[in-house]
Parts: C-alpha cells; sequence; structure tokens
C-alpha cells in the first residue's frame, strides 16, 4: 500500500533545524511521491538522503515560480503526486509554494497537509506571552522608514504579534521596535531553534534591544521575534489621550488638537481624530 494518492499535491512541513523532526508520515510520503518540488534542491538534498528518500527533485522557488507551476499542474492532472517543501519549516509560511497550492485547486486538485515544524508557532510555544489571539507578521521591509512605517500601524495591536528577521537586520529592527511599541513592551527573542545555539530570550523591549546591540551572539541565525500586544497600556493611553484631547479642542482645530494630544500622551492620532 503506497503513502501517497495519484494526482495528489502533498504541502509537507520539514524540520526548522533538528534533522529528527521530521514525521514518519513525511518520509513515507516523500518516498512514495513521484517528485519533490524543493525551494533549494541542493539543501534540502542532504536531509531526504538522511532519511532514506531518493525520490527526484525539481525547483521550486521565488525565482521560478510562475513558470514551474505550469509545469507540476500538468504533471497533477496526468496522475502524478507531487511534495512540496521548503527549505525549512511548512511551505508558504515565509516561503515559495502559494502559486502553486492555489493554482492546483483551481484545477480541481486535492490537497493534502503533512503538519509539522513552524518556527513561529515553535517560538510562540515557549514565549510565554498571551497566545490564545496573535498576529504573523513574517519579515519586516528591509529599509528602515518602510520598516517603522509599518511597526507604526501595528502599535495599537492587542494581539501578540510575530515577526520573523534576518541576523544582519536584527539589532536594528529590535531598535525600531522599542522605539515605536515602547521601552517597556514586552518581548521575545527565539533564535536558532531546535538547532545546537538555540536561544530564547524574554525582556522588555529596552532590554532586548540592548542584549541583542552588545551581544554579536544574538545577531547570529534564524530569528523569530514576538512581541506583546498593547494591552492595557494602549487603554490608558487612549483615555488620557482623549482627555488631554477635549482640553485641546476647545481652543484648537480637531485635527491640530489630534496631534498635539497624540504628541503629549502616545495615543494613536487616528483615534483621537
Amino acid at each position: 500500500m503506497t503513502a501517497v494518492a495519484p494526482g495528489c499535491l502533498y504541502v509537507v512541513a520539514t524540520p526548522i533545524g533538528h534533522r529528527d523532526d521530521l514525521s514518519a508520515r513525511a518520509i513515507a510520503t516523500l518516498r512514495a511521491a513521484t517528485v519533490i518540488a524543493a525551494e533549494d534542491t541542493r539543501h534540502s538534498r542532504p536531509l531526504l538522503l538522511q532519511h532514506g528518500v531518493d525520490t527526484p527533485l525539481v525547483a521550486l522557488h521565488e525565482y521560478n515560480e510562475r513558470d514551474a507551476v505550469d509545469a507540476l499542474v500538468r504533471r497533477l492532472l496526468a496522475g502524478q503526486s507531487v511534495a512540496l517543501i521548503s527549505d525549512a519549516g511548512t511551505p508558504l509560511i515565509s516561503d515559495p509554494g502559494f502559486r502553486l497550492v492555489r493554482a492546483a485547486r483551481a484545477a480541481g486538485i486535492r490537497c493534502v497537509p503533512l503538519p509539522g515544524a513552524c518556527a513561529a508557532i515553535a517560538a510562540l510555544s515557549v514565549g510565554g506571552l498571551p497566545s490564545d489571539r496573535f498576529v504573523f507578521e513574517g519579515f519586516l521591509p528591509a529599509k528602515a522608514a518602510a520598516r517603522r512605517t509599518r511597526l507604526q500601524k501595528l502599535a495599537g495591536d492587542a494581539r501578540t504579534i510575530i515577526f520573523y528577521e534576518s541576523s544582519h537586520r536584527i539589532a536594528e529592527s529590535v531598535a525600531d521596535m522599542r522605539d515605536i511599541f515602547g521601552a517597556t513592551r514586552e518581548a521575545v527573542l527565539a533564535r536558532e531553534l531546535t538547532k545546537v545555539f538555540e536561544t530564547v530570550l524574554g525582556e522588555p523591549l529596552g532590554e532586548l534591544a540592548l542584549r541583542i546591540a552588545t551581544d554579536p551572539d544574538q545577531q547570529r541565525g534564524e530569528c523569530v521575534v514576538l512581541v506583546a500586544g498593547c494591552g492595557e497600556e494602549a487603554d490608558a493611553k487612549l483615555t488620557e489621550g482623549r482627555r488631554v484631547f477635549a482640553i485641546l479642542r476647545a481652543e484648537l482645530p480637531p485635527a491640530k488638537a489630534a496631534k498635539l494630544a497624540a504628541a503629549i500622551t502616545g495615543a494613536a492620532r487616528k483615534e483621537l481624530y
């Protein structure tokens, strides 16, 4: 009995570090598939060989995804089974694969998830921040101005916010979070999860930004950053902002009063005006 059905797309999560985190079901599926679509075939091949998987590989990454999707859908419609993997973790989560899954579903092809590792969820599970409601933001913009603009839009979110960040931008990104969310906002840096140098640091953003800036080891590897939602802090700011706005409104136009009240209290201007 084979582990796969003909003409089916399997979306297979792979380890984010520790190679033993590949499930038995995933291994069986990868062995039985007609072809494996991998983000980087050179990166994936050692993992697959370790688990006795010698299924043919084809590349599916951000630079060839548009062209590769048509060929893979044709293979699926012809009855072949395709397994989709990324370099690490669950495909489509800040990784390629969205166009393939969307095209397969549009063609009436069955898509089957094989769940497993995901860095965002792994970090959330050990971060100690509220996990009942959260939002995944993926990677912030690389340029400072765009990054800060995005963070400003998130400052009033009450949910735990999850970010991915590269090692060469982690220090400046966390510093921007400190400046925009406030130095006392709780945060967690989860670095190199499931790997030898796994580190999970939970500190207020002011302390965390300083730790990262002064410790080169915290600027290495794969990084997940969790930031607590605004919670009661934002409610208090909004209450005070409305009080100050009401006072200023008596003497100033609404737009100017809102701008000044926001600057004085830290409340969101759009909530006041």
